[in-house]
Order: C-alpha cells, then sequence, then structure tokens
C-alpha cells in the first residue's frame, strides 16, 4: 500500500534537498516517524535517475517514486512523446503500464487511455501521479493487462514487455519477455485495429519479424546516436510493403531515413575521396548500407565497412567529415604521420580494438582530429585522417 505519509511536506522537502551519498541515509536512519529510511532512499533515488529522463516528473511537486528498476525500462519523454505520434483511435489500453510513463504521453493523443499494471504498488503510485497531473482521461486498473484486454475490445493495444524472466534473468527474445506476446498475438489483434509493441533495442529485426504477423510498420528510436527503442506497429489489414522508418534525436532536430523492408540497392564503391560520412546508430541497425549509398549519392569504403564517402558534401544522417589524409596502416606511413598526442579514434572493419590503437601509437583521447581505422576497396588497412564538418 501506498505510504501517503511520504505526501508530507516536511518529507517531500527532505527528498527535494537531498545531497550527497545516498547510502549513508542507511546508516543514520529516517528523520521521520511515518517513513522508513528505505522509503526515503527509493524516492531520492529514483527522483535523481528521472531527472533527465523525465523532467516533467522531477520538477513537480507531491510525484512519488517506484524502485529504480521500475524505471530502467521506462520511456523517457523524448521516445514517449514519438510513441503517442504514431497512433490514432478513441481508446487505447496499455497492458504494460508500469510507471504510467507512455499512458501519460497516449492520453495527450487519445480520447481515454486505461493502465494496466499488475504490480498492485506500482499501479497506486501511476494512479497517484496522474492525479497530481490531472490527467481525468487515463483509468488505472491492478490487474493482468493480457487478460483484460483479451475481453473487451480497442482501438489500439500496447505493449512493453518486461525484459526480465524469472528464471533467465535478463532477456531479449520476444517468447522470453512477460507478457510472451508471440503466444499470444492472434489473440491480440482480433482485440484490437492497431498493436504497438515496444521491444528490446537489442532485439535482432527479422527474428522479431518471424515471431510476429501483420507488422506494417517498425520504428528504430535513437537518441544522441544511441538506439533507444524498436516499436514494431501491427495492422488488421497491411497490404503495403513493410515501412522502416529511422530517427535519430540530435540537439540540433531529427536525423530521418526511411525504406521499404524488402526494397532492393546497389551499393556504389570507391576509395575515400574528399568527405567521409557515419551513418547514425538508428541506421547501421536497420542495416539499410546499399540503400544508403543508392539513395543519397555516396560511396561505400568497402562491402563490410560501413563508412561512406563523396566528393560533394551531402545532407548525412549521421557525422560528416572532411578526410585530410589517407594513410596506408603500415609502421612507417603511421610513424611519418602521427605528430599529433591526441585524437578521436573510431574502427569500422579493422582487426585492431580502439583500445589497441590509443596504446600502440600513444594517442590521447580528445581533440578536434578524427581517426577513423578501416579496410578500404582495395582489401587494405588505412587510417583516415578527419576533421568534422
Amino acid at each position: 500500500m501506498l505510504n501517503k505519509a511520504l505526501l508530507n511536506k516536511e518529507v517531500q522537502k527532505f527528498i527535494q534537498n537531498f545531497e550527497g551519498e545516498v547510502s549513508k541515509l542507511a546508516f543514520a536512519g529516517s528523520p521521520f516517524e511515518n517513513v522508513s529510511v528505505q522509503e526515503l532512499m527509493q524516492q531520492i533515488e529514483s527522483r535523481k535517475k528521472a531527472e533527465k529522463k523525465l523532467p516533467h516528473w522531477f520538477e513537480t511537486q507531491n510525484i512519488l517514486f517506484p524502485p529504480k528498476l521500475n524505471l530502467e525500462q521506462t520511456s523517457s519523454k523524448i521516445t514517449a512523446e514519438y510513441k503517442a505520434s504514431l497512433l490514432k483511435g478513441e481508446n487505447l489500453a496499455d497492458i504494460t503500464g508500469g510507471f504510467g510513463i507512455d499512458s501519460f504521453f497516449f492520453s495527450e493523443k487519445i480520447a481515454t487511455v486505461h493502465h494496466f499494471e499488475i504490480n498492485p504498488a506500482l499501479s497506486e503510485i501511476a494512479a497517484h501521479n496522474f492525479k497530481v497531473f490531472g490527467k481525468e482521461n487515463i483509468k488505472c486498473f491492478s490487474e493482468d493487462g493480457l487478460q483484460a484486454v483479451l475481453a473487451k475490445k480497442y482501438n489500439v493495444i500496447y505493449a512493453d514487455p518486461s525484459r526480465r524472466h524469472d528464471c533467465k534473468g535478463k532477456v531479449f527474445f520476444l517468447k522470453d519477455c512477460q507478457p510472451n506476446i508471440p503466444e499470444n498475438i492472434s489473440e491480440i489483434m482480433a482485440q484490437c485495429d492497431q498493436f504497438l509493441l515496444k521491444t528490446s533495442p537489442m532485439l535482432d529485426i527479422s527474428v522479431g519479424l518471424n515471431e510476429l504477423q501483420n507488422v506494417s510498420e517498425i520504428h528504430i528510436v535513437a537518441i544522441d546516436n544511441e538506439v533507444k527503442e524498436l516499436l514494431w506497429l501491427l495492422k488488421k489489414d497491411t497490404s503495403e510493403a513493410l515501412k522502416i522508418k529511422t530517427i535519430n534525436f540530435i540537439k540540433s532536430g531529427a536525423e530521418t531515413f526511411d525504406f521499404d523492408w524488402n526494397e532492393a540497392a546497389t551499393a556504389n564503391f570507391s576509395l575515400p575521396q574528399k568527405y567521409l560520412f557515419e551513418p547514425n546508430a538508428a541506421i547501421l541497425k536497420s542495416g539499410a548500407f546499399d540503400l544508403i549509398s543508392e539513395k543519397l549519392k555516396v560511396n561505400k569504403l568497402h562491402k563490410n565497412t560501413h563508412l561512406y564517402t563523396s566528393e560533394t558534401l551531402v545532407d548525412f544522417p549521421g557525422r560528416s567529415f572532411l578526410i585530410e589524409k589517407a594513410v596506408l596502416y603500415s609502421k612507417s606511413e603511421m610513424r611519418a604521420t602521427l605528430t599529433f598526442k591526441k585524437a578521436n579514434i573510431a574502427t569500422r572493419n579493422f582487426p585492431e580494438s580502439v583500445e589497441t590503437l590509443r596504446k600502440k601509437w600513444k594517442i590521447a583521447d580528445g581533440g578536434d582530429v578524427y581517426l577513423f581505422f578501416e579496410t578500404n576497396l582495395e582489401d587494405k588497412k588505412q587510417m583516415l585522417i578527419c576533421f568534422k564538418v
């Protein structure tokens, strides 16, 4: 049960103003008679963890937070808003409601949202926070969401299965997550027009497609060049080609690149030219290596080297560099060229690790120089000395 004493002004002030090591609180004990030190530590630790990921929750008074573990799989504000933008309908069931971040943003677009959470304590926390935010169009149910939706139809059903298995620990395959979506996919699709599924970014797209049905779109969502979510949009009647949509949210906006899953393409190849292009993480996850070359008119350096080059600067979904020099990877060439003490190092289709290269050539991290160690079109090992455009 929710400890209402956590909402007392003095307790809330203590939680919000606490500084220093939370572990020290364990030895000091709770200064409040009706609140345990464990409850205080949970609120302080989880609130701090939410500061960047969920600023609205962090900044709002009287918000209660779940254990840190429940925050790990929680969507960020950016990804939750993006998911909500994909959906249409009058009602939605979030069958793995959790802390309620996704339900909150769904409620901005959907008239009625049902938040199902089997953990009574977590369901109570989410319901309390929705009330604080004035979210009257979200209704919370502390029950098994999968079983609940099999008895009622919705325009949209959403699921973010837990990637922690009772026996296997942390898992990535859909069949190992809880609830088991592949096992129940036919029944779920019978109860809705659209089903949106969030999976681990580690899940292989081909493997996911083998486990699911009626997949209309796959969205690969990255933030600052790190893939955060794989979103699978399933529709009852999907006759069009499967769409892959990549998006990378960066400070200056969003980089996008979309294509059809079975779209054929032929890459062009060349030795390094004037500019070097490095695809963002969402594109690398999509595997659209040849399509990038064909659609954006850039050349690949090698079949297995996912770097691109061109004589002209193009609007590229990733990082762009000016190549100052291409150096064959040999002792004599390297010794004659390496005059700088520090640089940013990356490897692509190269036998040595970044750590090994730093140690071997005594290059510290940082600075304005970018070194790409790669294998070129002629199967020769090479170092490209670059500067950001």
